[in-house]
C-alpha cells in the first residue's frame, strides 16, 4: 500500500460519493486492524495476570523457578504487543496515505475548479487542506484509540468475574466517563467548526498577501494589513481557545476520574482483601485491568479535537466533491475545424442574482477575428470565459462544428483552445513547460513553433538556459510583457481551432504589439478562430468582425466597418455636442 499509485475515480454527484469510493477498497484492511488490536488486548492480560501470579502464587510460595518461567512467558508476550502495536500503527499509516493516493487527484481537480463552479463561496474551501486533515488522523494513534474502546466490556467483565463490588465500581466510573466524552462532543463541536472557518479565511489571507507582495510593498500596505491580519488571528486563536479549553476541560476531567477509580478500585479491594473476599493478588489486577480498560478513552479524548476536525473535514469534502460531476465515456469526436456557433447564451459565475451577460447569438467560421469592444464592466471578459467552458453557460448552448463543448473529455478541449486571461498566470517550471501546457509528451517543434509565432523565440534563447528556464515563485523573474508574450505562446501551442485573447496587449510595447498583431494574422490565415478583448485599437486591427457589449447585452454585432459606425461613432458624435455645449 506505500506504494499505491493515484487511479482515476469514476464518481457521480450523490449516490456514489467519490470519498465513499475511497474507502471501500480499505475496508477490509480495516477489518484487519480490528483483529489485529483483538489480539493486542488479548495480549494486554498479560500485566495483571502477571501481578496476579506474583502476590497469589510466587509470594505465597516463594518459589523462584516459578517467578523465572511467569517472568520470561510476561516478556514474550509484551514483545509479541510491541510487534503487533508497531504493526498496526503502519498499517493506519499506509491506509491514510491510501485514502489520500486516491482522492489527491480527484481533489486537486477540483480545488482548481471551484472559483469557476461556486464563485466567490470558494474562498473559504481548502479541500486539499481537509484531505491533509484526514490523512494525518488515519495515520496517528486516534484510529488505535478508537479499535481498543470497544474491548473495555471485556475488561470489566473480568473484573466482575473477581468480584460483583468491583465491577459495580468499574462500571460506574466508565458510565461517568461516557456521559462527559458526551458532553465533550455537543460543547466542542461548535467552537471547532467555526475555528475551521477562521482557519479557511486566514489560508486565504496568506495566498492574496503572497499573490500581491509587490503592491504591499510599493504602497506602503503591510501595517493596514498586518493589522487586519492580527484581528482575523485573534479571532481565530479565540475560538482555538475556546475549542482546547472545552476539551482540555473534559479530557483533564476524564483523567482525573480514571486516577480516582483506580484508587477506589484499590480501595474497595483492599476492603474486600481484608474481609477474605479476594486475594491481594486479585486486587491489583483488578486495579491495573480497570485503569487499562478506560486507557484507550482517555486516549481517544486526548484526540478528540483531531478526530472532531477529521469528521468535519470529511463532511466538507464530501460536499464539495459533489461538484465533480462524473465524465462518462464519450465518443472520441473530431476536432472542430469550422465555425463556433452562439445561441442566446447567459453567462456568469454561480451565486450571483444575475448573469452578466445576457441572450448573445453569434456565428464565426474558420478563419474569422473577432474584437469583442464595450466600456469596462460590460461582460466582455466574462462571455470570453464561457466560450472557452471557464464560465459556465447558464442558459443557452455554445457550439464547436454543432457539438456542446461538455462533448469532448476535458483533456482534448486543450487541443482546439488557447486562451490568455486577462490575469494571466505562469505556473512554477520551465519556460518549455508553460508553453507546452505541461504535456507530458509535447513535441519540441510545436514549442518553439509556437514561440516564434508569438515572437519569443529570440527573447527565450537568449536566457543563460532557454527554454529550460525556470520560472514562476520559485525560478526567474521576468518582465509583465515577458510573462504575457510567454502566456500568448501558450495560447497559440497545437495550433488550436478557437484561440481567446483577453487584453493581450495591455503589457506590450511597440514591438511585442507588432508580434501580436502577425500572430493574429498567421493564425486567421491557418483557420483558427480569434476572438480578441481590447480597449486599444491596435489589437482588433486585424479582425473583420465587432461584437459589442453594453450593460451585458449586444449593442451591435457584424462586420467591423459597420458595428464601428454604428456603435462607436455615434457615441464619438454625441461626446462632442456635450463638449460644445450644444
Amino acid at each position: 500500500m506505500a506504494g499505491a499509485k493515484q487511479q482515476p475515480m469514476k464518481h457521480s454527484g450523490g449516490r456514489d460519493n467519490p470519498v465513499s469510493q475511497a474507502f471501500r477498497p480499505v475496508r477490509t484492511a480495516f477489518w484487519g486492524v480490528a483483529l489485529v488490536s483483538f489480539v493486542i488486548n488479548i495480549l494486554m492480560l498479560t500485566g495483571p495476570v502477571f501481578m496476579l501470579q506474583v502476590y497469589d502464587r510466587v509470594l505465597a510460595s516463594g518459589s523462584v523457578p516459578t517467578l523465572v518461567v511467569i517472568g520470561s512467558l510476561a516478556i514474550v508476550l509484551y514483545v509479541f504487543y510491541g510487534l503487533l502495536e508497531g504493526v498496526r500503527g503502519r498499517i493506519l499509516a499506509r491506509l491514510g496515505q491510501r485514502v489520500d493516493a486516491r482522492l489527491s487527484g480527484i481533489v486537486y481537480r477540483v480545488s482548481n475548479s471551484l472559483p469557476i463552479r461556486l464563485g466567490s463561496r470558494a474562498a473559504k474551501l481548502r479541500p486539499v487542506q481537509d484531505l491533509d486533515t484526514v490523512r494525518q488522523f488515519l495515520s496517528g494513534p486516534g484510529p488505535a484509540a478508537i479499535f481498543d474502546i470497544p474491548w473495555l466490556p471485556l475488561y470489566l467483565g473480568i473484573v466482575f468475574l473477581f468480584h460483583p463490588l468491583l465491577g459495580v465500581v468499574g462500571l460506574g466510573g466508565a458510565l461517568v466517563i461516557s456521559v462527559l466524552i458526551g458532553l465533550n462532543e455537543m460543547m466542542s463541536r461548535g467552537p471547532s467548526e467555526e475555528a475551521a472557518g477562521h482557519a479557511g479565511r486566514r489560508a486565504a489571507e496568506i495566498e492574496m498577501g503572497q499573490r500581491n507582495s509587490e503592491v504591499l510593498t510599493a504602497m506602503g500596505m503591510q501595517d493596514a494589513l498586518t493589522g487586519k491580519w492580527n484581528a482575523q488571528n485573534g479571532d481565530y486563536l479565540a475560538t482555538q481557545r475556546r475549542a482546547a479549553d472545552r476539551t482540555g476541560l473534559f479530557g483533564t476531567a476524564i483523567k482525573t476520574i480514571r486516577f480516582v477509580l483506580q484508587s477506589a478500585i484499590l480501595g474497595v479491594g483492599a476492603w474486600l482483601a481484608i474481609k477474605q473476599e479476594i486475594s491481594p493478588g486479585v486486587m491489583i489486577a483488578a486495579s491495573i485491568m480497570t485503569s487499562r480498560a478506560l486507557s484507550p478513552i482517555e486516549q481517544a479524548v486526548a484526540q478528540w479535537r483531531g478526530f472532531v476536525a477529521s469528521r468535519q473535514a470529511l463532511k466538507r469534502l464530501r460536499e464539495v466533491l459533489q461538484v465533480a460531476e462524473a465524465e462518462p465515456e464519450k465518443m472520441d469526436l473530431p476536432m472542430p475545424k469550422e465555425k463556433l456557433t452562439v445561441e442566446q447564451v447567459f453567462c456568469g459565475p454561480f451565486g450571483e442574482a444575475m448573469p452578466y451577460v445576457q441572450n448573445v447569438s453569434l456565428e464565426l467560421q474558420a478563419g474569422d477575428g473577432l474584437g469583442i469592444i464595450g466600456p469596462s464592466g460590460s461582460g466582455k471578459s466574462t462571455f470570453a470565459r464561457a466560450l472557452v467552458g471557464a464560465t459556465p453557460a447558464l442558459k443557452g448552448v455554445i457550439r464547436y462544428d454543432g457539438a456542446e463543448l461538455g462533448q469532448w473529455p476535458s483533456g482534448r478541449r486543450g487541443e482546439f483552445i488557447g486562451y490568455l486571461p486577462q490575469d494571466l498566470q505562469l505556473f512554477d517550471g520551465t519556460i518549455a513547460d508553460n508553453i507546452a501546457r505541461f504535456s507530458t509528451n509535447a513535441s519540441p517543434d510545436m514549442i518553439i513553433q509556437a514561440a516564434k509565432l508569438a515572437d519569443v523565440h529570440d527573447l527565450i534563447v537568449g536566457l543563460p538556459e532557454g527554454y529550460n528556464t525556470v520560472i514562476g515563485r520559485t525560478g526567474r523573474l521576468l518582465s509583465a510583457g515577458q510573462r504575457q508574450r510567454i502566456a500568448l505562446a501558450r495560447a497559440l501551442y497545437g495550433d488550436p481551432f478557437l484561440v481567446v485573447l483577453d487584453e493581450p496587449n495591455s503589457n506590450l510595447d511597440a514591438e511585442g504589439e507588432g508580434a501580436l498583431t502577425g500572430a493574429i494574422k498567421a493564425m486567421r490565415e491557418k483557420g483558427s478562430i480569434v476572438v480578441i478583448i481590447a480597449h486599444r485599437p491596435s489589437a482588433i486591427a486585424t479582425v473583420d468582425k465587432i461584437l459589442c457589449l453594453k450593460d451585458g447585452k449586444m449593442a451591435g454585432f457584424g462586420p467591423k466597418e459597420e458595428v464601428l459606425r454604428q456603435v462607436v461613432q455615434p457615441v464619438q458624435q454625441q461626446r462632442a455636442v456635450v463638449g460644445t455645449g450644444r
